[in-house]
């Protein structure tokens, strides 16, 4: 009589094939050692490397090779995550029809934001670009100053980068408004934003880029505007029409101003911008902390093992608004 067998086990699982659009340095993924198969591409290699993707990680989240690569042919990965708090350069027709979920860095550059714009409006109101350049000069310029605690700003983006500035511009004594797409507790609509520009000694800017919201300030917006206000833009750069931004500026429409993002990114040496007096440009950074990409790859490891685990995703787009909607 024959030995009785054994059916075979089942062949393991494959683990997921994660594809990553990749920069230097890329992202610190060791965790998903034997739980992912991780493809690395580049903007050139992502077309054809989306058919075999169960998911995406938008690591370079400057490239708009996703929006370029997602209408062709085939299968595509079920989830995206960008490590941005904008989705903007993702998003495409075929993207927002599909059945993809979409997830983002809510999380991560909230504070960092914050500290950057308290620091923006710190500089201008105490005149600090003015004191190094007399230090440069090696002048004894004395002048007062604008006290900030009791002044009116304006926060324009109602999402948690917006609620972050927020909190930590009424925590230098100022009076903030908030406005977003509709009005809500502790937050103005759309349509209150003109009355409150004609009152605000600051207006910053953090709203995401959707069509409603491009092209915002313009010339018309910062007419509305005190002569006395100063604007800050951390937002998106489409968000402002520049050139009316400088109109603005050099004409003394406006006190000041300050860009951390731009319509074309980096900013090219000849923009004009850069020689505006009284408008402060630095480069895409008032997030980027010490430390940030080791955050941001922390947070998509953490978010793969919930999509693994079949577990509800935070942080999740609303493709056709172009954002995270806010619970509350």
């Amino acid at each position: 009589m024959p030995p009785p067998t054994s059916a075979p086990s089942p062949a393991p699982a494959r683990p997921p094939a994660l594809l990553v659009l990749t920069t230097d340095p890329p992202p610190r993924l060791g965790r998903l050692t034997g739980r992912a198969r991780v493809t690395s591409v580049d903007a050139a290699g992502l077309a054809a490397a989306l058919p075999a993707a169960d998911a995406l990680l938008v690591w370079d989240f400057t490239s708009d090779a996703v929006r370029s690569a997602w209408p062709g042919e085939g299968p595509r990965p079920r989830w995206v995550h960008t490590a941005s708090a904008g989705v903007d350069r993702l998003l495409c027709p075929e993207l927002v029809a599909s059945e993809t979920v979409v997830t983002n860095a809510r999380g991560i550059f909230e504070e960092p934001m914050a500290e950057y714009v308290a620091g923006l409006v710190l500089a201008m109101a105490k005149d600090l670009p003015g004191t190094l350049e007399a230090q440069r000069r090696r002048r004894w310029h004395h002048r007062e100053t604008l006290r900030i605690a009791e002044s009116r700003a304006v926060v324009v983006g109602a999402g948690p980068i917006g609620r972050a500035i927020a909190r930590t511009l009424r925590a230098l004594g100022m009076t903030v408004a908030v406005t977003g797409r509709t009005a809500r507790p502790g937050v103005y609509g759309a349509d209150q934003l003109d009355r409150l520009l004609t009152r605000a000694d600051w207006v910053v800017c953090a709203a995401p880029l959707t069509e409603a919201t491009r092209g915002m300030f313009d010339a018309r917006a910062f007419g509305l505007m005190q002569p006395s206000a100063r604007f800050v833009n951390v937002g998106r750069g489409q968000l402002v029409v520049e050139e009316d931004l400088i109109a603005a500026v050099s004409k003394r429409w406006l006190a000041g101003a300050a860009l951390d993002v731009f319509d074309r990114e980096p900013l090219d040496p000849a923009d004009p911008l850069w020689d505006v007096p009284g408008l402060l440009v630095s480069p895409h950074m008032s997030g980027d902390t010490v430390g940030w990409r080791d955050r941001l790859g922390e947070q998509f490891v953490e978010l793969y093992e919930l999509w693994v685990a079949g577990k509800p995703l935070p942080h999740v787009v609303d493709k056709k608004r172009g954002y995270v909607p806010m619970q509350d």
